[in-house]
C-alpha cells in the first residue's frame, strides 16, 4: 500500500523553531510548504527541499489560495511575534499578528482538506505559577504576549467543530540550542533569549552578561525557567502530527523537560565553559514570571516521547557552536 504523502503548511517556517521542524518533515518525505513574511524569519534558514511562499498571515485571501492550491491537509502554525517586553509596549502589533493572524489562518481552512492544526503556544499563558505546572492549570496570562497566545488557543477550540479539524496546542517552555546538522540555529537577537545572548558573548574577548532582576521570589533571586533543546521540540511536533493523524483527537501539551534552572545557574555553567565573565544586574523586564517549569507526565504518556538532548551544558555548547558558524 502506497504511503499517503502529507501536504504540510508551516507558517513561520523560516524562523528558528520552524526551520528545525521543516528539516525533520522533509527528511520523512512530506510535501512541505513554508509560509513566512521574513520579518523575523531568514532566507538562509529556508529549507531547499520545501516550497517557500513569501506571505503574511494577516492576508486571509492569500492564505485561502495557498491552502487550496497546495492541497494542504496539516498546518503547523508558528508565525508570531515573540518579544515579551515589546508586546507590552506595542499591543496593537501583537494583536493584529498573533490573534487576528491566527483567526485568518483558521478561517482560511473552511471547505479545505485541512484536518490537523498544531499551534505553537507558550507557557506564558499560565501566568505566575510556583514550580511545576500541568496542563490542568487554568491559564491566567499576566503579560500581553501570553494573552495573545491564549486567545490563539481559544480560537482553535472555538472553530474546531465548525471547520472539522483536530488540533494540538503545544505550550513551549524556553527553547534553546541549535541543530546537529549545523545548518540551522537562532539568528534573531531582539527576543532577549538568555542562551542566545550567552552564545553571542562567548565570542567576545571579555564576555558581559546582563541579568534582568535579582529580587524574584526564587532561591537566588533570578528567574527560574525550563529549557528545552530546539531539536527535541521539533521532534515533538513530528510525533504530535502522527498522533493527530492516527488518533484524530485534539490535545493540549506542555513542552519542557520538567526541570527548572535559574538565570544565575545558567550563567555559572557558562562561566565554567568560558572563564572571565562580567555580570551586570539590571531591573526586571515587564511581563517576566518568577518561576515556571513543566509537569511532563501527560506529555510522556500521550506521545511516548523521550528527550535526546536534555543536558543544559550541551544546549549551551550547541548554541555557541552555531554562533561561531554564523560569524565566520
Amino acid at each position: 500500500m502506497k504511503k499517503r504523502v502529507n501536504h504540510i503548511l508551516v507558517t513561520g517556517g523560516a524562523g528558528y523553531i520552524g526551520s528545525h521542524i521543516v528539516e525533520l518533515l522533509v527528511k520523512s518525505k512530506n510535501k512541505v510548504i513554508i509560509l513566512d513574511n521574513l520579518v523575523t524569519g531568514y532566507r538562509k534558514l529556508i529549507n531547499k527541499k520545501a516550497t517557500f511562499v513569501n506571505a503574511d498571515i494577516k492576508n486571509k485571501s492569500k492564505l485561502v489560495r495557498i491552502i487550496k492550491k497546495n492541497k494542504i491537509n496539516s498546518i503547523i502554525h508558528l508565525a508570531a511575534y515573540l518579544n515579551v517586553s515589546e508586546a507590552e509596549k506595542n499591543k496593537k502589533k501583537y494583536y493584529l499578528n498573533n490573534v487576528l493572524g491566527t483567526k485568518n489562518l483558521i478561517k482560511a481552512c473552511k471547505n479545505t482538506d485541512v484536518k490537523n492544526i498544531i499551534f505553537s503556544s507558550s507557557c506564558a499563558v499560565y501566568g505566575n505559577v510556583s514550580g511545576a505546572v500541568s496542563e490542568k492549570k487554568k491559564p491566567n496570562p499576566i503579560g500581553y504576549y501570553g494573552l495573545t497566545k491564549f486567545k490563539g488557543e481559544e480560537l482553535l477550540k472555538k472553530y474546531q467543530k465548525k471547520f472539522n479539524y483536530n488540533y494540538g496546542i503545544l505550550r513551549y517552555f524556553n527553547v534553546a540550542g541549535a541543530s546537529h546538522s549545523g545548518k540551522i540555529g537562532e539568528i534573531e537577537t531582539s527576543h532577549g533569549h538568555l542562551i542566545k545572548n550567552l552564545a553571542i558573548e562567548a565570542l567576545q574577548k571579555s564576555p558581559q552578561i546582563k541579568i534582568f532582576g535579582n529580587d524574584y521570589k526564587t532561591k537566588d533571586g533570578t528567574c527560574v525557567r525550563d529549557y528545552i533543546h530546539v531539536s527535541d521540540l521539533a521532534d515533538i511536533h513530528i510525533k504530535c502530527l502522527k498522533y493527530l493523524n492516527s488518533r484524530k483527537k485534539s490535545f493540549v501539551l506542555n513542552c519542557g523537560y520538567g526541570k527548572g534552572y535559574s538565570v544565575r545557574e545558567i550563567v555559572n555553567i557558562f562561566k565554567k565553559l568560558r572563564g572571565n565573565v562580567m555580570i551586570e544586574v539590571l531591573k526586571k523586564r515587564p511581563g517576566d514570571l518568577d518561576r515556571i517549569y513543566s509537569n511532563t507526565k501527560k506529555f510522556k504518556e500521550l506521545i511516548k516521547w523521550k528527550p535526546k538532548h536534555n543536558s543544559i551544558k550541551k544546549i549551551i555548547l550547541s548554541a555557541i557552536k552555531w554562533e561561531k558558524k554564523l560569524n565566520n
